[in-house]
This record gives C-alpha cells, structure tokens and sequence, in this order.
C-alpha cells in the first residue's frame, strides 16, 4: 500500500509540473527523504509525508482515512462491548 501511495504522490506532483528539489524543498525535507516517500519507503515519519501532501494541497486527503470505518460499525452493531477506561477514583 505504501508503494501505491508513494506512486500517487508521484503522480500527483508530476502533474503539478513541481521537480523533486521544490517539493523537498517547499516540504523542508531533503530530496533524498521524498524519493524514498515516492517509493513507499515505511522508514519515512508520517509528518513527513505530510508535509509532501501540504505542498502538493492534498492534506484535506488525510481526513478520509477512516472516516467510514465499515469494521467498526459492524462490531458496534453486533454489541460487542469495546473496553473503556475506568473511571476515576475521587482523592480523598
């Protein structure tokens, strides 16, 4: 999955017309670190490749991760019991 995200940050900044050096750049990263983004590297922090989707104005991208989380529904809808933190206990 990594590899196909970094194909399509590729993409995206190769239709932008923007080099490698003025995303890196722009992104405050060094070329070398958006290289290995382009090429799915998962050594690379995700704040990184954040700042890669910022300067390529994808970062509104990030906010569908997860947004219909269709397992989850599943499991809430079958009552499974998700565990909660304890409540706190008042000091006295």
């Amino acid at each position: 999955m990594l590899s196909q995200l970094g194909e399509q940050i590729r993409m995206a900044r190769l239709r932008r017309d923007l080099s490698s050096e003025q995303v890196a750049e722009r992104a405050g990263i060094a070329r070398n670190t958006l290289i290995k983004i382009e090429n799915g590297d998962e050594g690379v922090a995700i704040g990184s490749y954040f700042r890669v989707l910022i300067v390529l104005g994808l970062e509104e991208d990030l906010l569908t991760i997860a947004s219909d989380d269709v397992l989850g529904r599943k499991l809430q809808d079958a009552g499974l019991k998700v565990q909660k933190r304890a409540t706190k206990q008042p000091q006295g």
